[in-house]
């Protein structure tokens, strides 16, 4: 019996393709990798260690995490390989897609909301509706552009209100100030002026990745598509309903939680 093929690719952020083209025997938790072929348009130094990257993969379990893999890789490559444009980690990666325990954007379909102008503290409120619901499992991923009623300065969920606004200031010039769930700094909203959006994924299209990978993983996907909304893979629908709700209650926040990119 020939053992199927299983196909799975990763783009590292700033870097290159990665393509792993692998087979497993046996199935569920016992299967071990029995054939692994890596390609892509990386550069690898020697040749050589081409081979030793894919003979360093077979005999592990077929559920064996990123780091399990990427450490499988660095110890046979050692230090006198050079990887450019890739490295151990987005190996593994792209071979946990090929085995189906990551996901990548084409394996999904989001949902694109874009509704009418809300107030501030709606919007706080929707983005981490919308975060723990798709944690949860009870939507699918979504992508919400967001439209604003008024002016509105936001801080980040660990900075200090003191240390950053003027209260009296603001009141004077008649802006809002509210926080938002996600980190990072104070941005100034003005409505028309702004282009923000959120985005919120399952923990599979980021598996493997820090919390810092996956922010650069995730906007290199979002800049991509403001630049040629033509070229992205990921199916999407729209909507125009501004208060989507989830099915069930939260129970888990995605990998991800969404970050508010603003451009003024």
């Amino acid at each position: 019996m020939v053992a199927e093929r299983r196909h799975g690719e990763y783009k590292v952020p700033g870097g290159k393709l990665v393509v792993a083209d692998v087979a497993q025997d046996g199935e569920g938790d016992g299967a071990t990798l029995s054939e692994v072929a890596i390609s892509g348009d990386f550069f690898l130094e020697p040749d050589e260690a081409l081979g030793t990257i894919n003979a360093a993969l077979v005999g592990l379990p077929s559920t064996a995490s990123v780091a399990t893999m990427a450490a499988a890789v660095a110890t046979a490559v050692g230090d006198d390989v050079a990887m450019v444009g890739f490295s151990p980690e987005a190996v593994a990666i792209a071979v946990r897609r090929a085995l189906g325990h990551s996901t990548s954007w084409g394996d999904h379909t989001f949902e694109v909301i874009h509704g009418a102008a809300e107030v501030p503290f709606m919007h706080m409120a929707l983005d981490e509706v919308l975060t723990q619901s798709v944690g949860a499992g009870t939507r699918g991923p979504t992508l919400r552009i967001w439209e604003w009623e008024r002016t509105t300065v936001v801080i980040g969920s660990f900075q200090s209100m003191r240390n950053e606004i003027d209260p009296e200031g603001a009141q004077r010039q008649g802006v809002t100030v509210t926080r938002r769930v996600s980190g990072g700094g104070a941005m100034f909203i003005q409505p028309g002026n702004t282009i923000t959006y959120s985005l919120s994924v399952p923990a599979s299209l980021v598996d493997g990745l820090s919390f810092e990978q996956s922010y650069a993983f995730l906007d290199d996907w979002v800049l991509g598509a403001l630049r040629d909304p033509g070229s992205t893979r990921a199916t999407c629908r729209s909507t125009t309903s501004p208060r989507p709700r989830a099915r069930s209650p939260a129970r888990h926040r995605s990998a991800t939680p969404p970050a508010p990119c603003c451009t003024t």
